[in-house]
């Protein structure tokens, strides 16, 4: 394939597009909730993520899962704990069975601040996918988001 192939035109537009779709509804998120909840995507993210975690048998997330569900490195990971720790919204205490691993827990504080913020994100959430509906290169994915179908090329 050479630079001007159409599939790798195609793609790249394609792939400009979701950057695009991303970047508005990431930013619009982030306006509402730092405004009416002082949360940042990111920390609304982690506090999701980790009120999600349940006592049983794989329940707690290791720091690299929650990285992963959160779209941070390890050290921008434990940062962000820290800083919700600061805040009395996250609370960190050894594994009982391994005396290496560190669980992370959201206090009853970050659940209150979590379900008071969940319906702004969820708002913020649809009016961004709103918006980006009228622009023709981004009508395709929004409705596959909204639909939660996504093409697939699998047989």
């Amino acid at each position: 394939m050479t630079a001007t192939d159409p599939a790798l035109t195609a793609l790249a537009s394609g792939w400009g597009a979701l950057s695009l779709l991303h970047g508005r509804i990431e930013t619009h998120i982030e306006r509402a909730l730092q405004s009416g909840h002082d949360l940042s995507v990111r920390e609304y993210s982690l506090l999701d993520v980790l009120s999600r975690q349940h006592d049983g048998v794989g329940g707690h997330l290791q720091m690299k899962q929650v990285a992963d569900a959160v779209v941070l490195s390890q050290s921008a990971t434990t940062r962000l704990v820290s800083r919700l720790e600061d805040r009395g919204l996250l609370s960190r205490y050894l594994c009982p069975t391994d005396r290496r691993g560190i669980y992370t827990d959201v206090t009853p504080t970050g659940l209150a601040l979590l379900e008071e913020a969940r319906p702004t994100n969820d708002t913020a959430l649809r009016e961004a996918l709103d918006e980006a509906a009228a622009h023709p290169e981004l009508a395709f994915l929004v409705s596959a988001v909204k639909s939660g179908d996504a093409p697939s090329d699998r047989v």
